[in-house]
């Protein structure tokens, strides 16, 4: 299965921990980490279009996305944290690749420490094993069409 990784560098410290995890369930679901290409962006508003980018360049059965956006004083976590979740799921829609949300979005550190391989698990763990499940259940699909 080829997959690509796309890893926002704002908050670089977490979205690496999330790396660290996605890379981590990659290998238990059977896919070589060093197969999967990993493609950073400056941020996690950026984060649908280069995901739009790889679906459509046809090279792989499903996308990742690793992001962090911490609450601040500003309505700017509210504009970067949605358009990053509908983007994500639009890019899903319109180009029919799994593209899997692996994007913390937290009201503080300490709860994205947490998501990010903390007592809460790793977002980007559980981010890959949503995107292999959802490929396999495309090809399943396929599968069955052609009976």
């Amino acid at each position: 299965m080829s997959i690509a990784v796309v890893v926002s560098r704002f908050n670089q410290a977490l979205t690496e921990k999330l790396l660290a995890g996605a890379q981590e369930a990659l290998g238990k679901c059977g896919v070589d980490r060093e197969s999967a290409d990993v493609v950073w962006v400056p941020g996690s508003f950026e984060l649908p279009p280069a995901a739009k980018w790889l679906a459509e360049s046809g090279r792989y059965q499903a996308i990742v996305c690793l992001g962090c956006v911490l609450r601040g004083e500003t309505a700017h976590f509210d504009y970067v944290a949605g358009q990053a979740a509908t983007g994500i799921g639009r890019v899903a829609l319109d180009t029919g690749v799994p593209v899997a949300f692996g994007v913390i979005t937290a009201d503080t550190l300490q709860q994205a420490v947490e998501r990010a391989g903390g007592s809460s698990g790793n977002k980007g763990f559980d981010a890959v094993l949503t995107a292999v499940r959802m490929a396999n259940l495309k090809a399943e699909i396929a599968r069955a069409e052609k009976e």
